[in-house]
């Protein structure tokens, strides 16, 4: 199998040494438009060589598509329309193209009618850290996590079986919804962590102007509870805007669940602050 991956960042990256290492890829093919990221995957090891999109597209059975999700909403009906150019040439395409993007209904919008669209496989694996670019990749970040294939209706089932086998050879377990269910859940699991941790960390930066305190009296809770806000914006400014609807949404409702902190600690409430954090406290029967 020789596989494709264009952006070789964190997950890109993680993805081409597990499925190397694996023995999934007999050879992988970067495309990196960083040429210093590009450099720096080649001489580290994580892919064979890196050519142009175009050339990626011609050689490797499957590409995934593993850039900012802003990206991945030109370059998905790119590598389409080059597959049905090879199918216009050869009379057949077994090519298949997926992508692990944070938000899936743009996606799947701007693709829904295109001619090649069964060899696309909606994906979104449920793992990362708040690291990026190729140095930030590393063995077995999706061993045990969950993957998301979405609306794989609409695609061929011998892409949906080959994307399966991919994602079991990284250890990961399929969850199938629609894209629209997609986006709505990661709103509330991932999308909303990622705003509350920038938030707090605007909002510590801003008080204590001395940063040398925060290092100082900064404890692992809080170190935990900002990491996130480590995470690069070129990610999560087209993710926030294109999942848009569904967290302002999920903002107005934390707010809401921050107001009430406001309220009951203002008013010397310590039965609604213990309520508040009794009822936060159901948490540890999903989340161990």
């Amino acid at each position: 199998m020789k596989t494709g991956i264009v952006g070789l960042g964190l997950i890109g990256g993680s993805m081409a040494i597990d499925l190397k290492r694996k023995g999934f890829a007999s050879e992988i093919t970067g495309v990196e438009a960083d040429s210093v990221n590009a450099a720096a995957a080649l001489k580290i090891g994580l892919v064979d060589r890196v050519t142009g999109l175009e050339e990626c597209v011609r050689d490797c059975d499957l590409i995934i598509v593993a850039v900012p999700v802003g990206a991945a909403v030109r370059i998905l009906p790119e590598v389409l329309d080059m597959f049905r150019e090879e199918e216009g040439r050869a009379g057949v395409c077994r090519k298949t193209v997926i992508d692990v993007c944070s938000t899936k209904e743009q996606l799947a919008k701007t693709v829904h009618y295109h001619p090649m669209r069964t060899h696309y496989v909606a994906t979104h694996p449920m793992a990362g850290t708040e690291y990026s670019g190729p140095w930030a990749a590393m063995p077995g970040l999706f061993d045990g996590r969950a993957c998301i294939i979405c609306n794989q209706e609409e695609s061929s089932p011998a892409s949906v079986h080959l994307v399966e086998k991919m994602y079991d050879c990284l250890n990961m377990r399929p969850i199938y919804m629609n894209a629209a269910s997609h986006d709505v859940h990661t709103a509330y699991v991932s999308h909303i962590s990622h705003i509350t941790s920038f938030a707090l960390a605007l909002t510590v930066l801003d008080k204590e102007k001395n940063e040398k305190h925060i290092f100082d009296l900064a404890s692992g809770g809080f170190s935990s509870t900002v990491r996130l806000a480590k995470s690069n914006a070129d990610m999560w400014v087209p993710i926030f805007s294109q999942n848009r609807e569904n967290l302002l949404k999920v903002i107005d409702t934390y707010l809401d669940k921050v107001n009430a902190f406001r309220r009951a600690i203002d008013e010397f409430d310590e039965s609604g602050i213990r309520s508040l954090i009794e009822d936060a406290n159901r948490i540890k029967r999903i989340i161990r």
